[in-house]
């Protein structure tokens, strides 16, 4: 199934976030390798839009969570 997901990260300061920001790219690259991560776009400012191809929901819901724990964000799925 495929998803668009649109973040939109938390209002912190840039230094008080930057060194869980480095290990976000890494973090993605693997699922970008595995095929999981079809597509992902930095937005002007902050946040990201990345489009995920995974088999279930929980699937999603996991790497969200492990998404929301290095940048704590809001997401908005379609």
């Amino acid at each position: 199934m495929l998803f668009l997901v649109i973040s939109t990260p938390r209002p912190e300061r840039p230094s008080d976030v930057a060194a869980a920001r480095q290990t976000f790219w890494p973090w993605i690259e693997a699922y970008r390798e595995k095929k999981v991560c079809r597509h992902i776009y930095p937005r002007i400012g902050r946040g990201a839009v990345a489009v995920f191809d995974v088999d279930s929901n929980n699937d999603l819901h996991r790497i969200l969570n492990e998404w929301a724990d290095i940048i704590p964000a809001h997401f908005d799925t379609y």
